[in-house]
């Protein structure tokens, strides 16, 4: 699985399916290949709603967001392997 975490404070948000970190990917930018950090805010998750995000991926962005104006978030991989990011970028 993968954890989706505050940047700030490392506060665990929740985890994820592969298939919704390559949403993320596909669908927000990044600054470099292996970039693992977005800005989210609300017009964000609104955002990922209208293009098709899991309920399971809003719900974990929305509590995280709780009532801030935006927040930080990194991913990171609880396998050893982690995600196949070459087979990610592909997609």
């Amino acid at each position: 699985m993968i954890r989706l975490l505050d940047k700030q404070d490392d506060r665990l948000l929740g985890e994820i399916s592969e298939r919704e970190l390559e949403f993320l990917i596909d669908f927000l930018e990044e600054e470099g290949v292996h970039d693992r950090e977005y800005y989210i805010d609300m017009a964000t998750v609104d955002f990922l709603e209208k293009n098709g995000a899991s309920a399971s991926l809003l719900a974990i962005l929305r509590r995280g967001l709780g009532a801030s104006d935006g927040i930080d978030v990194r991913w990171d991989s609880t396998d050893e392997d982690g995600p196949d990011l070459d087979l990610i970028n592909l997609i």
